[in-house]
């Protein structure tokens, strides 16, 4: 028999698609219910008003390419969908691809059990090719004329043994600089923060303050990487409708979300091995920001205005460590300025996003309490808490622990100017829409900002 006459058949779950469904319905779960997903069993699903967006998920573009020139040969394509119907329906009509499709019974049998029985009762046995790309498929393979194999060598070296391979596409392994982007290495800047009391106390370059500092610097870029893979995890569909963060290596299928939760677990487990030989306060410093990080990713970031006060806590945390690791009394003035400076800052990520959502014409606030209505009020509570930064400055300037520590104390009024036009100008260019970045990250990209952190430096050294 000729390929036109004999048709293929692809598995959806797995093959089209570069992720295996059921992992993003587990997901969608554990977001609902943590309890409800561990106690899940493998037929479990959320509530349907919070299904998966088939069409979102990540699909296999050169399998697609490949079926595409199949199909103009005449070659006559079937989707294989395993349980719910609904996937079909969304798939077959908007991807124009398919001919028909065959839906397997979800009761019975193991899913490849299933496949099989249903594809040998609608075409007989020899009497399809099958596309898939689980193991558990050879029974399926073995009963098709020809297979086509998504997968790794070994996997296509073991259906050889049961079939004729006809194509074979490989999975592709991320590579240093994906892992790099979905541990978001760049925000690992934030945790500089801990460095800063030891700083300010003037014992940063004391070998042993140096080296604890070094230490939680290490522990909080692991444990933020770790949540960062966690939170990605959780926002899957938002981040694939988001105009930047679809891009993110989890969000757009070059890394699994299995793969993800195991470098997360890793991460964590390298935190937690990392923080063991530091004090005892900083360890749990670092474990009430997992903790609180954790509730942030799960909830507490779509309630507005508590999203952006959980994340200058968040900010100052990071703070509260570095003293804990380095042995310094936490100032009261670092504790106040870093609150209303990382407000500010956080209402500036809150905006950016809302703008950037705007000029997009895409939903705004998708995932978060927000929307284009309350930018004027997001702007207004960021500007203020930015100037309360500044006014704790200035207080903090003319204090009798500020004329303690440094000598020439009266030079360190040049830093409210210079705060004012910095905090002033991140604003303007967040409501031109050319700050889409985290305000932090951006800062370190940004030559004006960089020249601004380079005379508060020189200040700071000139008053000492």
């Amino acid at each position: 028999m000729t390929d036109a006459a004999i048709p293929l058949c692809i598995d959806f779950d797995g093959t089209l698609t570069a992720n295996p469904l059921q992992l993003e319905l587990l997901l969608l779960l554990a977001k609902q219910s943590p309890v409800r997903a561990l106690a899940a069993r493998p037929t479990d699903r959320p509530d349907s008003t919070t299904d998966v967006d088939v069409l979102g998920l990540p699909l296999r573009h050169d399998l697609i390419h490949w079926l595409q020139n199949e199909r103009r040969s005449g070659r006559r394509l079937v989707l294989v969908v395993n349980g719910d119907r609904r996937i079909a329906d969304q798939v077959t009509t908007p991807l124009g691809l398919f001919d028909e499709y065959a839906w397997v019974d979800p009761r019975g049998g193991s899913p490849a059990e299933r496949k099989r029985s249903a594809l040998v009762a609608r075409f007989g046995e020899q009497g399809f090719d099958y596309a898939g790309s689980q193991r558990s498929d050879q029974i399926v393979w073995k009963a098709a004329r020809r297979a086509v194999v998504v997968g790794d060598t070994a996997l296509a070296n073991e259906v050889r043994r049961v079939s004729d391979v006809e194509q074979v596409f490989p999975r592709s392994t991320p590579s240093i600089s994906i892992w790099m982007r979905a541990v978001r290495l760049h925000q690992w800047v934030k945790n500089t923060l801990v460095f800063l009391p030891a700083l300010l106390a003037h014992t940063i370059f004391q070998a042993t303050v140096l080296r604890s500092c070094a230490l939680a610097f290490i522990a909080f870029g692991l444990c933020a990487s770790s949540v960062y893979l966690t939170n990605d995890l959780f926002d899957l569909a938002a981040d694939r409708a988001h105009p930047h963060k679809r891009t993110r290596p989890l969000a757009c299928g070059e890394i699994s979300p299995a793969a993800g939760a195991w470098a997360s677990l890793l991460l964590l487990l390298g935190a937690a091995a990392v923080s063991a030989a530091l004090d005892l306060r900083f360890a749990l410093a670092l474990v009430g920001y997992y903790l609180l990080t954790c509730a942030y990713s799960v909830r507490l970031k779509r309630v507005a205005l508590l999203d952006v006060m959980v994340l200058a806590t968040l900010y100052t945390i990071r703070i509260i460590a570095g003293a804990a690791a380095s042995n310094v009394p936490v100032s009261f003035w670092l504790l106040a300025f870093s609150v209303f400076m990382f407000m500010s800052l956080a209402f500036i990520k809150r905006y950016a996003e809302l703008e950037s959502t705007r000029r997009t014409e895409r939903p705004a606030g998708r995932g978060r309490d927000y929307s284009a209505e309350d930018m004027p009020a997001i702007m207004s509570l960021g500007s203020a808490s930015g100037l309360c930064a500044i006014v704790v400055t200035a207080l903090y300037i003319n204090s009798p622990e500020s004329q303690a520590i440094y000598r020439y104390h009266h030079v360190l009024w040049l830093i409210c100017p210079l705060m004012l036009f910095w905090i002033s100008r991140a604003w303007m260019l967040a409501a031109r829409g050319r700050l889409h970045d985290d305000p932090l990250v951006f800062a370190v990209q940004d030559g004006v900002s960089l020249v601004t952190l380079g005379l508060l430096v020189v200040i700071v050294y000139l008053a000492i």
